[in-house]
């Protein structure tokens, strides 16, 4: 019997993992240093075994149709989620132009609660049931959120449908789309996750020009109707598509009190958590910026499609040089530089050319952050913990991602539509959690150099 086929039939159990190193010392791997480009080829022979005594293809049919599975998911998913600036924009000056910015953001914002709070119980039901019934689940929440925001009138309507809901159906998609993938590499997962995970930047890119194009030419309701359709259907295709090779098993708790007394866990998610209030506030306020620096509205959104665009590939190279640098190494400056561009760029972005210079540059930095962040947990987490810090790690920061685009939005209504306080907001809290990010690092290895 093949290698290939003995782990099709012995699967083992895998979380929201992207990597399978052991607690100890998870800077030293220097016996392996792969050309992170295999998973792509035909050839399955070349089989890792981790830790667990679980088999990873590291490549082959299943494997390469999950990672293409995952592009679309994440796609239609994240991709939407993350081009919330052009419903905020589109509020603000029609359905809900009574409202202040900071009222607005609430429903962007309970977007991402949702999002990021349902990791632990989505990362405990993969583990006992697989990714097929919460796809199916993910994408029919959806789809429905979609077709009711379309038709939402009152901002209690926004709330429950594109906030709560719509949340809530990419949370199902998302989670399961990334686990499952974790099921089938080992040597190159960080590369094929990196390649997934470009699929919400690229959704990033098509989504903003789609809706201002359509609620032009359509109206509103038939515009999110019509991204709703394509969303759909690339939803039902990803779910098709995705295969997982993890062994059902009862899932473990959802908080772990020895986790959080793990003092690199302990500094990570406090960095994380730093990070998170102020990442997604540029995605939020850009094209608002834009047209406070009085660009016009057919160009103001394409800054946001910029923003999202250098996300893509700040999502693929870390993920791929990751593999040979250490994931910590490029997770810390990444979160610094993200939160300097802000302070540095956006903070003195007067003209479109600047604005687009800083987008491009966040994007790249800010994708490369939401890219590595999760490898780190694992890589610093017992195989049989991954799924539970995961999902804890998720559940910690979905309040500061809650609270930040309305504390955003009250600061801007402060100052009287200033935005200077609102950017040096977004921008500290990064640099700040890059610190600690860099000290969880520092306790794995106290040399600043070290493959960590």
């Amino acid at each position: 019997m093949s290698d290939v086929e003995k782990c099709l039939q012995t699967p083992a159990t895998i979380c929201l993992s992207i990597e399978e190193e052991p607690s100890i010392d998870p800077h030293v791997h220097h016996s392996q240093t792969p050309s992170n480009i295999g998973f792509l080829e035909t050839d399955t022979s070349s089989t890792e075994v981790g830790h667990s005594g679980h088999q990873f293809p590291e490549g082959g049919r299943k494997a390469r149709l999950t990672v293409l599975g995952a592009f679309f998911a994440l796609f239609c998913t994240f991709g939407q989620m993350t081009a919330f600036g052009t419903f905020q924009a589109w509020y603000a000056a029609h359905q809900l132009r009574h409202m202040p910015p900071s009222t607005i953001s609430w429903i962007g914002s309970l977007q991402l609660w949702v999002f990021f709070f349902s990791g632990a119980p989505i990362g405990r039901l993969f583990d006992a049931y697989g990714p097929t019934g919460l796809m199916l689940a993910g994408s029919f929440c959806y789809i429905t959120s979609i077709i009711l925001t379309s038709f939402c009138t009152e901002y209690y309507q926004y709330l429950l449908s594109q906030g709560i809901l719509f949340g809530l159906g990419v949370g199902l998609l998302f989670y399961p789309s990334l686990a499952s993938i974790s099921t089938h590499f080992s040597k190159y997962r960080a590369t094929a996750l990196g390649i997934a995970a470009a699929g919400s930047g690229v959704g990033g890119v098509v989504f903003p020009i789609m809706l201002q194009f359509l609620f032009e030419r359509v109206g509103f309701g038939w515009g999110v109707r019509i991204s709703g359709l394509i969303s759909g259907v690339g939803c039902i295709v990803s779910t098709l598509m995705i295969t997982s090779l993890s062994a059902h098993k009862k899932p473990g708790p959802y908080f772990d009190i020895k986790t959080i007394t793990d003092m690199r866990f302990a500094l990570l998610a406090t960095g994380s958590c730093f990070s998170a209030l102020g990442l997604f506030i540029p995605f939020f306020y850009v094209v608002d910026y834009a047209k406070h620096l009085s660009i016009p509205d057919h160009m103001s959104f394409y800054v946001l499609a910029v923003m999202n665009a250098g996300s893509v590939l700040g999502r693929i190279a870390p993920a791929y040089l990751s593999d040979s640098i250490g994931r910590f190494n490029l997770l810390t400056p990444s979160a610094f530089l993200a939160g300097l561009s802000c302070l540095v760029f956006w903070l003195f972005a007067k003209s479109l050319v600047s604005l687009m210079l800083f987008s491009t540059v966040y994007g790249f930095f800010s994708g490369a952050f939401i890219s590595l962040v999760t490898p780190c947990v694992a890589q610093i987490s017992d195989i049989r913990q991954i799924g539970t810090r995961i999902g804890m790690l998720y559940s910690i920061v979905s309040f500061p991602a809650l609270l930040g685009g309305p504390a955003a939005g009250a600061l801007l209504a402060r100052d009287h539509g200033s935005f200077t306080a609102m950017i040096i907001f977004s921008g500290s809290t990064m640099v700040v959690g890059s610190l600690f990010i860099l000290l969880s690092k520092l306790v794995m290895d106290k040399s600043i150099l070290a493959r960590v």
